[in-house]
Order: C-alpha cells, then structure tokens, then sequence
C-alpha cells in the first residue's frame, strides 16, 4: 500500500494533520535561522565588549555593537546609547532585553499547541473510522474483514497524529534549549553593560 493510499484511508482529518505538520516544518525553519542569527558567534561578541568596556572606552565599545549583528549586539548598542545620550540605560537594557526576548519566544506557543492538537486529531479521525466500521458492522455481520479492515484503517489517523505530535515536540524541545542559551546570553550582556556603565560613571 502506498503512501497516498494510506494518506486517503486515514480519511477527511489526515488534511488537517498534514497542514499542520507543514507548520511545524515552516516554524522549525524560521525559527532556526533566526535563532543562528540571534547568537551569531556570540561568545566572540562578549569577549569583544568585555575587553573595549574594561578599558573604559565607551565609544569604541558601541561601534563595536554598530558594526556586529546579532540579538546581543542589539541590547548592548541600545544601552551604551542611552548611557552616552544620558539617558536611563538600566530601563533602556531592560526594554530590549524583554523585546528581544519576545521574538525569540514567538511561535513557540505554536509547537506547543500542535503537540497536543495533532494526537487528538487523529483520535478524532480513528473514532470517525470506528463509527464507519460499525455502521458496516450492523448492515453486513457477514464480512469480518469489512469490519476489522475499516478498523485499522481508523487507526492511520491516530499513528499519523502521534508521528506529527513527536515531530512538534522534538522541534519544541529543541528550541526551548536554544532560547534558554540565547537569553542567558542576553542577561549576560545587560549585566556587563550595565556594570561598565555604572563604573565609568
């Protein structure tokens, strides 16, 4: 049986677990260069900043910022910025951190969501299955195998449902543990920011 056949027999709700393990896919790809992005060579960048801040050199440590890429050179530069420009830089620091810390999360929520969903879509899908596999049940007690064959039929679903479950939290799971390096990182960055700061004051 190919895979189309089997796509076909698991009935109306397979669509749907198809559409979402495509989210998933579409989510595992944006999420996975933005986060290369977000930390590009991150500890070079906090070697970098430390070295220019411990020789109090505040300008050079923003154009360091200015001229680097990545989340943490973002928060650095906003609160070197406000430090040079006199403003708070603590609530500036604060401000990006938590900014940047919402689009790391984004879409996250997402995978968690279809964790859950995908599992009782396809039991959604093998009860639907099973309703059709009694109605046959009733008219023809004479076939079993109409009966029993309508049954694993049902049941694609629910595989199909825990195969796309399992791709969700293995791309969660690993996401989570790249956000919680990555905003280690950043909490980092604003307590070396606004140590410096606070000395050259």
């Amino acid at each position: 049986m190919s895979v189309v056949e089997l796509f076909a027999k698991g009935g109306p709700v397979m669509y749907l677990l198809l559409i979402i393990s495509v989210a998933v896919a579409a989510i595992a790809i944006e999420r996975f260069r933005f986060y290369n992005y977000a930390k590009s060579d991150g500890e070079g960048f906090i070697k970098g900043l430390t070295d220019r801040l411990k020789a109090r050199n505040i300008e050079a440590a923003l154009d360091f910022c200015r001229h680097e890429d990545n989340s943490l050179s973002k928060v650095a530069r906003t609160g070197l910025e406000a430090a040079v420009n006199g403003d708070n830089a603590e609530l500036a620091l604060i401000n990006a951190h938590d900014e940047m810390a919402m689009q790391l999360r984004a879409r996250l929520n997402y995978l968690s969501m279809i964790v859950t969903l995908a599992p009782l879509l396809g039991l959604l899908g093998t009860i639907s299955g099973m309703i059709d596999s009694f109605n046959v049940f009733s008219v023809r007690t004479d076939q079993p195998l109409a009966i029993t064959g309508g049954i694993g039929e049902a049941l694609i679903a629910t595989a199909t449902g825990l195969c796309v479950a399992i791709f969700a939290l293995v791309v969660h799971t690993y996401f989570a543990q790249k956000l919680d390096e990555i905003l280690t990182s950043l909490d980092r960055i604003v307590n070396i920011v606004l140590s410096s700061v606070g000395r050259s004051a």
